[in-house]
């Protein structure tokens, strides 16, 4: 098959040839429709990036099963799925929860989707609802990490919610913040593009971070700030903005040392949370909502590029643009 192969920090992707992926136990192969580009991926490539060369990347993918390993039985040759990127070992008490991201015996990543073909675990595999597409199962991804970030909350409905960073992350707090009855939403963006898609996702209100008035009172401050971008001094930017006793959530997942003190936050009663990943019941419920009509998230979807294309805008996205969710279609000349 034909896949984009990472080789070496800082170079760009590299057009390979390989040999089909063979599923494994509990596995099945999927004909790749859909792999979204995730700022996760670029981050891994970057020079001091944990990336491993010589693999594979893409964990946004859905896709059509054609192989099925020994013991599968809940899926069919031909079926059209939404893979998560990882596997659990199916018998512990997280995985039998539906939570394989906490397997105690750890978690196997099954990346990969930057070719025509990959490997998934069965029971991480989620049937597409019928009117979905490939692309609506490679948002889904996306849609659960932001989901997993607001429910690790009690509650956002009442409440005023500022995002800072208006990605496919940010987009999709935005979206379920307006799902689960936010008040007021807020989203702190420098590109007005992305802005724009923000108010079509459902927020109330954007501004650019340059942006610079009044000093809010404390009854304005936002109850929650989700910080979307990853950027080292950004929780700090959050801290400053939220609520006193307010929680901020990071979902930037930045690399780098974050430059702020306990004490900002302590002196405020600050909550900071750290949620990572996601449960099949936020695949589930991300799946569901698409089915239902709530199809805003497909905004975010700015272009399809082919395999032959990816390596070059891989290395585009390094650099701010217009673009939000780019996707590849592996099959696409």
């Amino acid at each position: 098959m034909r896949a984009a192969s990472f080789k070496a920090f800082g170079a760009p992707l590299e057009l390979v040839c390989v040999a089909d992926p063979e599923p494994g136990e509990g596995e099945v192969v999927l004909k790749v429709g859909r792999c979204g580009i995730c700022g996760t991926d670029l981050h891994m490539t970057e020079a001091g990036g944990y990336g491993q060369p010589g693999s594979i990347l893409g964990h946004e993918y859905s896709g059509e099963v054609v192989a099925l390993g020994k013991g599968v039985t809940g899926l069919k040759i031909g079926e059209h799925v939404a893979g998560m990127p990882l596997k659990g070992c199916g018998a512990c008490a997280p995985c039998l929860m539906g939570e394989p991201a906490w397997c105690v015996h750890g978690i196997t990543f099954l990346f990969g989707g930057y070719a025509q073909y990959v490997r998934a675990a069965e029971r991480e595999c989620l049937l597409l609802p019928a009117g979905l597409s490939a692309a609506d199962g490679a948002l889904v991804e996306p849609m659960a990490v932001a989901l997993h970030g607001v429910r690790s909350i009690a509650s956002v409905a009442g409440t005023k919610v500022t995002v800072i960073g208006a990605g496919p992350i940010g987009l999709s707090v935005v979206y379920w913040a307006r799902r689960f009855g936010a008040r007021h939403i807020e989203v702190v963006e420098t590109n007005p593009a992305r802005a724009e898609m923000a108010m079509h996702m459902g927020a109330d209100s954007s501004r650019s971070p340059a942006e610079k008035g009044v000093k809010p009172k404390a009854g304005e401050r936002p109850d929650f700030v989700f910080e979307c971008v990853g950027k080292p001094g950004l929780l700090a930017a959050a801290m400053a903005t939220v609520r006193p006793r307010g929680t901020i959530v990071s979902l930037g997942f930045c690399m780098a040392p974050e430059p702020f003190t306990c004490w900002a936050a302590g002196a405020r009663e600050l909550t900071i949370k750290f949620p990572a990943l996601y449960t099949l019941e936020e695949y589930q419920i991300a799946l569901e909502s698409l089915a239902k009509g709530h199809v805003e998230p497909r905004a975010m979807i700015t272009e399809v590029v082919s395999l032959d294309r990816l390596p070059a805008v891989f290395e585009s996205l390094r650099k701010p643009s217009q673009q939000c969710k780019v996707m590849i279609d592996p099959w696409a000349v």
